[in-house]
């Protein structure tokens, strides 16, 4: 049995799309659907059964009677880089992902779970996964903050060679749709193209980027799972790596691949950066991915325009935003 927490949302039902897709349908599902459209992540997919994620933490002791467990992948948080809700993060992000690593750890079970790119906090630090370098972090917002200390607590604990943790940078791709301001550009792109034939974007406030020149490692989302499969056969495999493409690329060039996608012709306009996020915006990240390849991981990664391209074509303009096992 595999244990998806945040299974219904954009990265942990992709996971179960992939399981699905090499036959492996003996999941559990915990989330909390609550009256989101995430739902409809699940439609399609094959798990064993879905459990509200505070019912699961309250009742971990029951698993021992539905057999043996293979792994423990968390993805369940709350990933809004805008919540204020401090105490929140630290039992939801924090807290919940201790008590999840634990109980992997009990049953000798793999344990994968999500940190973030958001740790690196402005990147004035870079991008360096190592372990060496980790208590000098400064997230810029709790969010960040919420997964470093997990982070943190997994080094106090000895325990980074024994779990895999992940990085993400800026996954895009289907499964996304429910995320509201959190969805990808490439998402909210689509959209306003779609009725209005152009798309916005931030204009740069430091002098040393112009407009839409700001750079992101854009990551589709096929490939981060691929990631995922691959540590999940490797238990051996510990510590917490970057995911993304290694590539920085900029707001404009994701504009244009867009658009193309599209087969429209671009058309960009530039509008102020909100003065609540201004201080806190990343005008850069890229995840150096030395450490991933130093374990062994084969797996590429596609460039932005061909995870756009696939992600617009087969997803988007054919009125379906999620993965299925049928597809």
């Amino acid at each position: 049995m595999i244990i998806i927490t945040g299974g219904a949302g954009f990265i942990g039902s992709a996971m179960v799309w992939e399981l699905n897709r090499q036959g492996y349908t003996d999941i559990v599902v915990v989330d909390n659907l609550s009256t989101s459209m995430k739902w409809r992540n699940l439609v399609g997919l094959s798990y064993l059964r879905y459990a509200h994620k505070d019912a699961f933490l309250a009742n971990l002791h029951t698993l021992d009677q539905e057999g043996s467990i293979e792994a423990v992948i968390h993805m369940g948080a709350c990933s809004s880089t805008t919540e204020t809700d401090c105490d929140y993060l630290m039992r939801n992000n924090l807290e919940y992902s201790k008590a999840m690593c634990r109980f992997a750890q009990m049953h000798g079970a793999r344990f994968i779970h999500a940190s973030s790119a958001a740790t690196y906090g402005d990147g004035s630090r870079g991008f360096d996964d190592a372990d060496e370098v980790m208590d000098a972090l400064q997230p810029m917002n709790m969010y960040g903050y919420s997964k470093h200390l997990f982070d943190l607590w997994l080094a106090r604990e000895k325990l980074l060679d024994k779990v895999a943790g992940l990085k993400f940078f800026n996954v895009f791709g289907p499964n996304e749709y429910h995320k509201g301001d959190m969805k990808s550009v490439v998402c909210k792109a689509f959209a306003q193209i779609s009725q209005t034939g152009r798309l916005q974007l931030f204009r740069s406030h430091r002098p040393d980027y112009a407009d839409g020149e700001q750079r992101r490692d854009f990551v589709y989302i096929k490939d981060c799972v691929r990631v995922m499969d691959w540590l999940l056969k490797r238990p051996d495999v510990g510590g917490i790596f970057n995911v993304g493409t290694g590539q920085a690329r900029t707001w404009n060039d994701l504009a244009r691949a867009v658009f193309a996608a599209m087969g429209r012709e671009p058309r960009i306009e530039y509008v102020d950066m909100p003065e609540s996020i201004r201080d806190k915006y990343q005008y850069y990240t890229c995840a150096d991915l030395t450490k991933l390849a130093g374990r062994g991981c084969d797996v590429g990664f596609g460039s932005l325009e061909e995870g756009v391209q696939d992600y617009v074509h087969n997803y988007l303009m054919r009125g379906s935003a999620h993965l299925t096992s049928r597809y």
